[in-house]
């Protein structure tokens, strides 16, 4: 297990040094934020640092960072490096700045920013793109919840289905401060207690991992790049989390608050999906095994039996907190945001409970559709559209950050990792069987030339353009 701590050690030293790097962005701070100069009872309401934190924890940690982590591990422990290196260098930055960016453009939605820095031409791709990430996302939040809970009790899936409705419908419509705000620090709380349980338990019980190596390790010999990049989302980089930051940059008290609660909140996720990770090679005697127990019983079967198994009774307790409310608590802000952000594009008012439940109850129908849909196939799918929503954030916050007067060279920051995320999407869908299934070395020589076009506009508006700050 010490690969596991000394992971935890080196994304604790991301958030002291790299995050201080990436405050200066945005330094000199603003004296207000849009929960003040935009409040309105509902969606902007300033709430304590630590409620922030807990709740944009709670909305960026679904299923991610521990069924990703699990599936991710199927490729050994070089997954482990990817979590701490795209958690410090890629998703904490991608969170970081997207929030911030939020903050600094009056709380807007992220369907509203990528018009203003990408072009106009982004408003409706955007905004459909967008929420359909949102709407998938959730029908695999609210599935997972269901299958784990249809396990534990043994009651038809379709009567956790609608308790879980009714659930969506109350945290998307009632003001922020209502519902969220008052049970996700309870729940932010005993997830980050569960990922500590289940590392004692590998701990006391003496599992070990097996020797760092960074070969491929997977059974069937799916491909490291770019397929690994895309199975472990959160805990390392996620587009969803840019739809979350935004959601909270409404409640910050201070911008002060913004390393904490948004590049914080990310850290604690890459620890979350370390200790998975950990758990999937330390509880199996090889990839394969980890595999078939995937193939069998699915990830939440996994979980359920790794929790049990290590921790006993408590373990199934700590299963249903962990592998139900995590989901459940990021598929109601997936849905909330949504709404957001069709009020955002039509500047219908928030306060306007007949509207938003209008499209509260749209989002709601079309979650439960998709719910019915094979669970490794919604999988692949989000993780592809999220990885490319990550992608454009991204690029969206390096163009946010080029137009900040004396800050051009901290653009760095998110074109990098933009830059290295443009080559996994295009890759991944140029030879996915879930895309156009072409050769593999000619879809990374298709992905490398996108992503030198891509650069190649980057530095060309880094060194020559003069660009004027736009709401900075």
């Amino acid at each position: 297990m010490l690969f596991v701590l000394v992971g935890a050690v080196c994304l604790l030293l991301g958030y002291l040094v790299y995050s201080r790097i990436a405050e200066r962005i945005f330094l000199p701070f603003r004296d207000t934020t849009p929960a003040y100069t935009n409040g309105d009872g509902v969606d902007y309401v300033p709430m304590p640092t630590l409620k922030n934190h807990l709740i944009e924890l709670l909305n960026i940690a679904g299923t991610g960072p521990i069924f990703g982590a699990l599936m991710g591990a199927k490729w050994g422990p070089v997954a482990f490096l990817w979590v701490i290196f795209g958690c410090i260098l890629g998703g904490a930055i991608h969170d970081y700045v997207s929030g911030m960016m939020s903050v600094r453009n009056g709380g807007r939605s992220l369907t509203n920013l990528m018009p203003q820095y990408l072009g106009k031409a982004f408003r409706y791709p955007a905004l459909m793109f967008i929420i359909a990430v949102l709407i998938i996302s959730a029908a695999m939040f609210t599935r997972s919840a269901c299958d784990l809970l249809v396990t534990l009790t043994g009651v038809d899936s379709g009567v956790w289905l609608m308790l879980i409705v009714i659930y969506f419908a109350a945290s998307a419509i009632l003001p922020i401060d209502k519902v969220i705000g008052r049970i996700y620090p309870i729940f932010g709380i005993l997830l980050v207690f569960m990922a500590i349980a289940i590392i004692a338990g590998l701990f006391i019980e003496g599992y070990s991992l097996p020797s760092m190596t960074v070969d491929n390790l997977h059974p069937h010999g799916a491909d490291m790049f770019p397929d690994m990049f895309i199975t472990i989302a959160c805990g390392a980089v996620s587009g969803f989390h840019a739809t979350q930051s935004t959601l909270v940059a409404r409640c910050l008290r201070t911008e002060h608050d913004g390393r904490s609660v948004f590049y914080g909140a990310m850290i604690v996720e890459g620890v979350i999906a370390l200790v998975w990770v950990g758990a999937g090679l330390a509880f199996f005697p090889d990839t394969l095994s980890l595999s078939d127990a995937l193939d069998d019983s699915g990830p939440s079967g996994v979980v359920y039996d790794i929790s049990t198994t290590l921790l006993g009774p408590a373990g199934s307790v700590l299963a249903v907190l962990g592998v139900i409310v995590c989901p459940i608590t990021s598929g109601d802000t997936a849905i909330r945001a949504v709404r957001m952000m069709v009020q955002d594009d039509k500047k219908w008012d928030t306060r306007d409970v007949r509207i938003a439940t209008a499209i509260t109850s749209v989002t709601i129908l079309s979650v439960c559709a998709l719910c019915l849909m094979d669970f490794e196939s919604l999988w692949y799918y989000m993780s592809w559209m999220n990885q490319s929503l990550a992608c454009l954030t991204l690029w969206t916050c390096t163009v946010f950050i080029i137009s900040i007067p004396g800050k051009r060279i901290h653009s760095l920051m998110t074109a990098l990792p933009a830059m290295f995320m443009t080559m996994v999407v295009v890759s991944f869908i140029m030879h996915s069987d879930l895309g156009l299934n072409l050769d593999y070395q000619l879809s990374v020589i298709i992905s490398a030339v996108v992503t030198i076009a891509l650069a190649l506009m980057y530095f060309k508006a880094l060194f020559f353009s003069r660009t004027a700050a736009k709401g900075c």
